[in-house]
């Protein structure tokens, strides 16, 4: 049953991607869009102005010169150019959109305000009178609207029209996007309303859009839309081709999902929608499914970077501990899309192990996905690449790219940093909770915190908050992964129970400092994980590490290196802007023996002891930034090469 439903924000406000402030069955309130100013020389400041600096500019100039823009323009006799794209490019536009709304509401963004009003201009002109608007069925498949909801991607497309006006309205007050979309909206309706079609999406990302579009305006007919598709699901209405309903998450009714499967990303942000529908109306089942649905990835189908899906063919989880390091798919959108899904869960639960895994794949999984240029890109992000390795194909190639015939990525890049600030902490009557440690000004109602922390490089971090927090308790997460802590409020030790993953504060502290020990961990991987036994893998504090071709002795390649799990690198200072921290190691180089591919074990040549190397590893999101080359997340330890 929902909840009686508060009046909407008024425009003193600025609410971000998730502006769950007045949500009902929501734990922890998101904070303001523009309560929190990052630190430039913070490394979350660092990728936001980078974000501002060279990705939104460059994913602009990119939308133009691939024709996304011209697909509209050839809809109002613009041009006369040919439709360039796959069939959703609008929804890349769209994305881009958002990003700059987004960018133009924090404090430090900026607004390129004349292609967002060319942009407007377009958009009003292209649509038609009943208020349909997508440039591939308006201007090469015309008269087939709605007859493909399993591939069109039009309601895909549509939510996310709906995200860029939700947030340019929000950040900048305009509302045309909003209209636009609204009389596409009323549209849709009626046809949901007729029965006519399945009346649900084969790409899911509408459902989120419209629970936000509630948000924004408290038109009750957004959410209950919303609802409306979630129960639609899981009764084979879109059917299935090549690819089978799990492909399209029309598998298994929503309620009743034990596992995650089929593709990733559209897995991903159908959990978001379904997420935002128990925040407005606390439908416990809802958030038992969720739940069970959490479990089945961190125990068994997320890499260790926190990416998400095994395999390319289909861009899909695999099986149960399928996750084979070379053929990661783990692509990009999938790690957003699960930084989107975990916060929503920790919003409605208050439990820090969704904040775990957010900042897993947000330090790891996400970040890897742009390079330190902001302007070149990866799509998949498999944990190894073997020397020698054949880029020449797009979703594994050798390096990052520009751009990409399916774009969705690099946009998507580019709104979440756009609102990476929003994630760092939420509040609750007489409580702040503090998430993502983030060095940065925050104003959070009448408190403003200081916080100085160079994390995730080391563990200290202080919060100054000028004058005793009257009222106001502290809540700070403990990290899973962090062995020991220490804690003090004004100089003095401060003994707290760690509860859901959070230490408390009492409310009166004025300067509260934690030190999160940050020791090097050697990870092994479940004994089912049959490509990653005999390997181990290195992490320290949230980031993951991995080994470079470029940080090798010369002469010695990378596959012929072996290290001793007993015997773990130490953290050392690198100097470097990209990666002040790395890993420093001694390891064992024994280059493979000649010989057949297949020998007895009993029957052959194991080599020679080899020699005893220094190695490095770098974070694993800063790989393929000093050319191209052999890496590996998961290195092959001794005890693996007795048995070869």
């Amino acid at each position: 049953m929902t909840a009686p439903r508060t009046a909407p924000a008024t425009a003193a406000t600025v609410h971000g991607p998730v502006g769950a402030h007045a949500s009902p069955y929501a734990r922890w309130r998101p904070v303001p869009h523009d309560a929190v100013r990052l630190a430039a020389d913070g490394l979350l400041g660092r990728w936001q102005r980078r974000n501002t600096e060279a990705t939104i500019p460059h994913c602009v100039a990119q939308l133009e010169g691939h024709g996304t823009l011209d697909n509209l323009r050839r809809l109002v006799g613009d041009t006369d150019a040919p439709y360039r794209g796959p069939h959703f490019a609008d929804s890349d536009l769209y994305k881009v959109l958002e990003a700059i709304g987004w960018d133009a509401g924090r404090p430090g963004g900026e607004h390129p305000r004349g292609f967002v009003d060319d942009a407007a201009y377009l958009l009003v002109r292209a649509q038609d009178a009943d208020g349909y608007l997508n440039s591939w069925f308006q201007g090469v498949k015309t008269g087939e609207r709605f007859r493909d909801l399993r591939w069109g991607h039009e309601l895909y497309c549509l939510g996310h029209l709906v995200q860029a006006a939700v947030a340019l309205h929000r950040t900048t007050g305009r509302d045309d996007f909003l209209t636009v979309a609204g009389r596409f909206l009323r549209l849709v309706e009626a046809v949901v309303e007729s029965g006519e079609t399945a009346g649900i999406c084969g790409h899911p990302e509408i459902e989120t859009a419209l629970v936000e579009l509630y948000r924004l305006t408290g038109d009750r007919r957004h959410l209950d839309l919303a609802a409306r598709m979630l129960e639609a699901r899981g009764h084979g209405r879109l059917g299935h081709d090549h690819f089978s309903s799990k492909y399209f998450q029309d598998h298994q009714p929503v309620r009743e999902a034990t596992e995650v499967a089929g593709h990733a990303v559209r897995q991903l942000y159908l959990l978001a929608g379904v997420a935002d529908v128990y925040l407005e109306t606390g439908q416990a089942e809802l958030l038992r499914s969720m739940e069970r649905l959490w479990a089945s990835v961190v125990d068994g189908k997320g890499h260790v970077t926190g990416g998400l899906g095994s395999r390319h063919r289909d861009e899909s989880f695999g099986d149960r501990h399928e996750l084979p390091a070379e053929r990661a798919y783990a692509e990009t959108c999938a790690a957003i899309a699960s930084v989107m899904w975990n916060w929503r869960l920790l919003l409605a639960t208050g439990h820090g192990r969704y904040a775990d895994e957010l900042e897993r794949a947000l330090y790891n999984a996400v970040a890897v996905g742009v390079g330190a240029d902001g302007t070149s890109f990866t799509y998949s992000n498999p944990l190894q690449l073997r020397t020698g390795h054949d880029g020449s194909e797009e979703d594994s190639p050798s390096g990052r790219l520009p751009w990409f015939g399916c774009a969705c990525c690099p946009p998507n890049l580019a709104r979440l940093l756009a609102s990476v600030h929003d994630y760092v902490a939420t509040t609750s009557p007489g409580e702040i909770q503090l998430h993502l440690y983030a060095a940065g000004r925050y104003v959070l109602d009448d408190v403003e915190l200081r916080v100085s922390t160079g994390y995730p490089w080391d563990g200290a971090v202080t919060i100054d908050a000028g004058r005793p927090l009257t009222g106001r308790a502290l809540r700070l997460r403990i990290p899973g992964w962090c062995r020991s802590y220490r804690l003090s409020a004004d100089g003095v030790p401060v003994r707290s129970a760690v509860v859901d993953g959070y230490a408390t504060v009492p409310a009166g502290a004025r300067t509260v400092t934690l030190e999160l020990e940050l020791p090097v961990t050697t990870l092994r991987a479940h004994p089912h994980v049959d490509a990653l036994r005999g390997c181990v893998a290195y992490a320290r504090g949230p980031l993951v590490y991995c080994v470079e071709q470029a940080d090798l002795p010369a002469g010695v390649v990378l596959e012929d290196v072996y290290v001793d799990p007993a015997t773990p690198p130490a953290a050392d200072d690198a100097g470097d802007p990209l990666f002040p921290v790395v890993l420093a190691g001694r390891a064992r180089h024994r280059p493979a023996p000649p010989g057949p591919l297949y020998r007895p074990v009993d029957g052959g040549d194991d080599g020679d002891a080899g020699r005893e190397i220094e190695f490095r590893a770098v974070p694993y999101f800063a790989w393929g930034n000093r050319g191209t080359g052999a890496m590996r997340v998961w290195m092959p330890t001794d005890d693996d090469r007795r048995t070869r």
